[in-house]
């Protein structure tokens, strides 16, 4: 029976050991993952949520990001987004007409600041700040979303866009 036991703990052990060192390369693989890479999926993500909440907004131009489709005309405020911002989003200090304006102008140049690399810490900031609102006076039970939403946002705001971006092209421009 000891000679079962003693069989069995060193099976064990050497499973443990063999898992042990995959975690340990799975970690080290990990930590090689460029900023690069993750910074753009983050930009791209992140840009592709706002911009499709904006285009929601408007009317006469239409451009899907993800698929490259786009419609073009002379965009304007869609009477559903006022409406909207009258009856379900009443934010406090804007009048309906100046919530979906805003947040239409937001959702489209912010996004597009951000998928370049342009001004993101700034971008990524005021799209944090629009995530606020939208958790505190829109939809205060959709903080699992919201906080994803954040992440990305507060991620770019602390590492930047990556070397993909206008802004470490001007960066690489004033080291010179």
């Amino acid at each position: 029976m000891n000679t079962i036991t003693s069989t069995q703990g060193a099976e064990t052990g050497g499973l443990m050991a063999r898992l042990t060192a995959l975690l340990q390369s799975v970690h080290r693989a990990m930590d090689h993952l460029p900023n690069t890479l993750l910074a753009f999926a983050a930009r791209f993500s992140i840009a592709a949520v706002f911009w499709k909440s904006g285009q929601t907004k408007i009317e006469g131009l239409a451009i899907d990001i993800v698929s490259g489709e786009f419609t073009l005309g002379w965009p304007r405020l869609s009477d559903n987004a006022v409406f909207l911002f009258k009856e379900e989003y009443q934010l406090p200090l804007l009048s309906p007409e100046q919530g979906a304006t805003l947040a239409a102008l937001g959702e489209h140049i912010l996004p597009l600041f951000i998928l370049l690399g342009l001004a993101t810490r700034l971008s990524a900031l005021g799209l944090l700040g629009m995530t606020l609102v939208i958790q505190l006076f829109v939809y205060p039970d959709a903080y699992a979303t919201h906080g994803t939403w954040a992440a990305v946002l507060l991620y770019l705001m602390a590492h930047g866009p990556g070397k993909l971006s206008i802004d470490a092209w001007i960066a690489s421009r004033h080291a010179r």
